[in-house]
């Protein structure tokens, strides 16, 4: 049976799925239209008239917002509360920001040295713990009266960028007026939520969707604005043009058919000539920049938002991307129901803090800052309680929101939340008067009206503009010195290991020693001397690995009591659902071979193990084994560590259907050495010595998919 065109309008479809939407690829911009194009479709002038207070009106020429899918935590970013219960504050500090009186949490020293640039609103809320419905308040400015918001639907308020592209639509290329990337806002179950869309102004008035993994060499953008798209790809996609018109009106005579010529000739000079299709070409773009806002691919979207922008994109939102197997478990994005501390400091910090403060230096220095406004906010907060896996659940009551750049007078707080960060404790302010003032910055009169695609007149929004927020000059001109320290955030870098090698290594740290910060951990550990534990040692080429076993060189006898045991491990940084294999590059060592054969090998068995941590401490010693492989060392007197031989562990850590997989406080990668033999162990004196020697550990991963 032939199915009939897909029709997001139709009644009989109530939600809108991936594969719709990618089946309409990216021709929401040929069917952007200009408030002339549509004769009478485009009334609400007044949405463009100066408001009676219009202080700062228009001074938006674009936009970038941020979005911080998931929800960030107050507490570890915009919102400390260092007076708060241990199990409210968390683990880190305050820091001083270069304003004075105002702190941030010391995993943002970047962003806390420039504070006299931010308005930060500390008691935005939603009263919603659905990602999908408080992330539509979000998101349009307007709150959901009915269902979740799990599912975008074709009757949901237009998204602030919708709003945008109608008004106050690009002059340069008003074909890309809005633009998201590099991706779409995504559930775990793969649900595109709600209010991302044009809604009830019709797609037409969608952001362009760009997907792209933009920090990729040499990858391809998906949607239909792509630097590497052939041009005849180009053409036969604007023949498609005719069939979406039948497929959002089945009347081929519609409006988005009557205007669809005059936008094919501008769209095909986008795409084979025009400056848009440069903006895409981030290798143009020097290695030093690059590596300022991260080469990850949120920095990398960042930097490309910055691009369009110039280009002459008015509305660029970048959603924060989800990596390989974070659908399958219980903290993606800044989702952070578990291990919400370490999610901070290993993954999310470092990367928001270094790309954020990239994006607001360039701007600044590109003479863009005064006339671009920069928006960094998520859907909602996260709990003041910290629960049994170290996470920080839905918290819609009360979430922090930054605003720079265009028309906002920096070196202010707006707000404030009660003492445990869980309500608003003065001034709070709903998501309406988010989407008020940005469209009072962009030139929209929040008391204009505009037309759905049934006809209806409805308000822009109910809600006002923050004017307390908006001037020409920052709410101060105090400045003191700023207390955060960068080496504490290093920029981000990718790999699930930390060191994966020795080469950074100075000292092993106890196997009881803080979670942070990160690396290599062993019991018992050895710096000089005999006796039985780890250690780090240098090979004559200088190299330094580490080493597990015994040494009984010296003039007495070396007891190892019975049932000895020694570990040497690290924490794998922010792991996802999938498949681990687990490499050691490893030999036997020692003073001879008949030494290690004695010593070592009659004695001891080696085993490496992929463990999950099973107290709050998250140290080794507490642990549950998911993952292991037993073996001798093979003995190697000399020979370069790249040709030690490796040996591997592999362990598949995925979800059953319906149920995220949790990593609950963490996993881990260890090596261990344990006495085989039965009762304790007399070495006479100088037996010489007999060891494991680890070179490095490495950790392939293939994400698990749905």
């Amino acid at each position: 049976m032939t199915q009939p065109p897909f029709d997001p309008f139709d009644s009989k479809i109530s939600k809108i799925h991936r594969r719709d939407l990618m089946r309409m690829g990216g021709m929401a911009a040929f069917t952007s239209c200009l408030p002339g194009l549509l004769g009478s479709h485009a009334n609400g002038a007044s949405a463009v008239e100066p408001p009676v207070n219009s202080r700062m009106f228009g001074r938006a020429k674009q936009v970038i917002m941020l979005f911080l899918s998931g929800g960030p935590p107050q507490h570890e970013t915009f919102d400390p509360k260092p007076l708060a219960p241990a199990g409210i504050r968390g683990p880190f500090k305050p820091i001083s920001t270069n304003v004075p009186g105002i702190q941030f949490c010391e995993l943002l020293p970047r962003t806390a040295a420039r504070a006299d640039r931010l308005a930060v609103i500390r008691s935005m809320f939603t009263n919603n713990n659905i990602h999908g419905g408080s992330g539509y308040w979000v998101l349009t400015g307007r709150p959901m009266l009915t269902g979740d918001g799990e599912f975008a639907l074709p009757t949901d308020w237009p998204n602030m960028a919708s709003i945008v592209k109608r008004f106050r639509p690009s002059e340069r290329v008003p074909a890309l007026s809005a633009v998201s990337l590099p991706e779409l806002f995504i559930g775990n179950g793969g649900n595109i939520e709600s209010g991302q869309f044009g809604g009830i102004l019709g797609p037409q008035y969608s952001p362009e969707l760009i997907e792209c993994r933009p920090a990729e060499p040499n990858s391809p953008l998906g949607g239909l604005y792509a630097s590497r798209v052939p041009g005849d790809q180009i053409r036969q996609r604007v023949a498609l043009l005719d069939a979406l018109g039948q497929t959002f009106d089945r009347n081929p005579r519609s409006a988005v058919v009557e205007f669809q010529h005059g936008l094919q000739r501008q769209a095909i000079n986008l795409l084979t000539t025009g400056g848009a299709r440069e903006a895409f070409r981030l290798e143009e773009e020097s290695d030093k920049l690059r590596d300022r806002y991260g080469r990850h691919p949120w920095g990398q979207s960042v930097l490309l938002a910055r691009r369009l922008i110039e280009a002459g994109v008015r509305f660029v939102t970048v959603n924060w991307p989800r990596v390989p197997g974070d659908r399958g478990v219980d903290n993606p994005v800044w989702d952070t129901h578990a291990r919400n501390f370490d999610r901070m400091e290993d993954c999310l910090a470092p990367q928001f803090d270094v790309g954020y403060t990239a994006l607001l230096d360039d701007l600044s220095d590109r003479g863009l800052l005064n006339e671009t406004l920069v928006i960094a906010v998520g859907e909602f907060g996260r709990t003041p309680a910290v629960n049994a896996n170290a996470g920080r659940d839905h918290w819609g009551s009360v979430f922090s929101c930054v605003l720079a750049g265009a028309g906002i007078s920096g070196g202010q707080v707006y707000g404030s939340s009660d003492r445990e960060g869980g309500y608003p404790a003065s001034d709070p302010v709903d998501a309406g008067h988010l989407a008020a003032t940005v469209f009072h910055l962009a030139g929209i009169n929040t008391q204009g009206t505009f037309s759905d695609r049934l006809g209806r007149e409805l308000s822009i929004t109910e809600a006002e503009p923050l004017f307390k927020l908006l001037g020409e000059e920052p709410a101060t001109s105090a400045r003191t010195t700023p207390s955060g320290d960068v080496a504490f955030v290093p920029p981000y870098r990718s790999g699930l290991l930390l060191h994966p090698d020795f080469l950074e290594t100075t000292h092993l740290l106890p196997l009881d020693a803080p979670a942070s910060p990160k690396g290599w951990r062993a019991s018992p550990v050895m710096v000089e001397g005999n006796g039985f534990g780890a250690r780090l040692q240098n090979r004559p080429d200088q190299r330094r690995i580490a080493a597990i076993g015994v040494w009984a060189n010296g003039p007495e006898e070396v007891q190892i009591p019975a049932n000895s045991s020694a570990v040497l491990t690290q924490q794998i940084r922010d792991p996802q659902s999938g498949h681990f294999t687990v490499k050691a590059s490893l030999v036997g060592g020692g003073t001879s071979a008949e030494t290690f054969q004695r010593i070592f090998a009659t004695n001891f068995r080696c085993r490496l193990v992929i463990f999950q941590f099973s107290h709050a401490s998250k140290s080794a010693i507490y642990r549950q084994e998911l993952g292991s492989v037993e073996f001798l060392p093979t003995y190697l007197e000399n020979g370069h560590q790249d040709q030690w031989p490796t040996v591997t562990v592999e362990k598949r850590l995925a979800p059953t259907p319906g149920v995220n997989f949790s990593f609950g406080l963490g996993i881990g990668v260890a090596l261990i050495v344990e006495q085989k033999t039965g009762g304790a162990i007399s070495l006479p004196a100088k037996s010489g010595e007999a060891y494991v020697q680890l070179n490095r550990i490495e950790i392939g991963f293939e994400g698990w998919k749905i």
